[in-house]
């Protein structure tokens, strides 16, 4: 009957377009593709409206697809917010949640994040997809998003959680062979190992405290990699310097495995300061496990971040 619309089967609907296609959504829900594909013929029966074309390897929402779920999606968020948040009023929190991040940070930095808020709210899983790849948050059905650099427009809201803070850094041992560096210029002299990813190898820039604009430098060494904690190990093993983010490096330069160089002058990989987000659906009514973690994270990070509360290792 048209007009008798099933609220599990608008769910799945948000599934299939979230997942990007039948055979994710049910592989993301544990169920058969054809009990996905009768749920949302269904629906459209009883719309009276075809919500996907429906190609030999793919599908796409046609236009009157493309407005219902711009239209029930606040709505499902809401009401799942909210009946969540009702039940979480006589109990423990409790569900999943889902967390995306990019690779070294979510090694790094989210997993010890993870565990302690696991020890805080036992009762509440997490699921960690760690990718460098740019990821939609609502296309992969994240709750939280940590996005490291720039961002893009969209209707999720973006908490600062940290500034981005550049170091040069090199290993005592490649600094004894090659010695140090005494100015940005000097780097154009040393073997510097850079990061190259989907947006191709990293620049890197510098300026004096106090001034506006950030210079390029345009520095080469031995190694290039796509893999960041390689090249993090390859400078410890003393093969040339790196410049990375304090985050990425706060454990090496305790242990004095690694050395920050050049602390006079700010560093970038871009010619701008970028910052640390948390991204999360704007829903009016937020998830209680949503809330509760980026409340944990923002909290346990602080400011300074607690990777940045500790001085700098003495240049030699």
């Amino acid at each position: 009957m048209k007009g008798n619309v099933d609220l599990n089967a608008l769910r799945t609907f948000r599934l299939v377009v979230d997942a990007g296609g039948f055979t994710a959504a049910a592989h993301r829900s544990h169920r058969a593709v054809s009990s996905i594909s009768r749920q949302i013929q269904t629906l459209e029966r009883s719309l009276g409206q075809a919500l996907f074309h429906r190609h030999t390897r793919a599908v796409e929402l046609t236009e009157a697809g493309k407005h219902y779920i711009e239209a029930i999606r606040p709505v499902l968020a809401d009401l799942d917010a909210a009946t969540e948040n009702i039940t979480a009023a006589k109990n423990e929190p409790a569900g999943t949640l889902t967390i995306n991040a990019p690779v070294a940070f979510g090694e790094r930095q989210v997993v010890p994040l993870i565990r302690g808020f696991s020890r805080r709210y036992p009762k509440i899983t997490t699921e960690l997809r760690l990718t460098d790849q740019f990821v939609d948050p609502v296309r992969s059905a994240a709750d939280v998003t940590f996005r490291v650099g720039p961002l893009t427009d969209s209707n999720l809201v973006a908490r600062t959680l940290a500034p981005m803070r550049y170091i040069v850094a090199a290993s005592p041992d490649y600094l004894a062979t090659a010695g140090t560096p005494t100015s940005p210029a000097a780097l154009l002299d040393h073997d510097c190992l850079r990061y190259q990813g989907e947006y191709g190898r990293q620049r890197w820039f510098w300026r004096q405290p106090g001034t506006a604009d950030f210079q390029r430098l345009d520095v080469d060494g031995s190694l290039h990699s796509d893999d960041a904690p390689s090249l993090r190990h390859a400078a410890v093993l003393g093969q040339g310097i790196v410049l990375f983010p304090s985050w990425m490096i706060a454990k090496e330069l305790d242990e004095g495995s690694l050395v920050a160089l050049l602390t006079e002058w700010q560093w970038e990989v871009a010619p701008e300061e970028r910052s640390i987000h948390l991204l999360y659906a704007a829903s009016r009514l937020g998830p209680r496990k949503v809330a509760l973690f980026v409340d944990y994270v923002t909290e346990q990070v602080g400011d300074p971040p607690l990777w940045d509360r500790r001085p700098l290792s003495q240049e030699p």
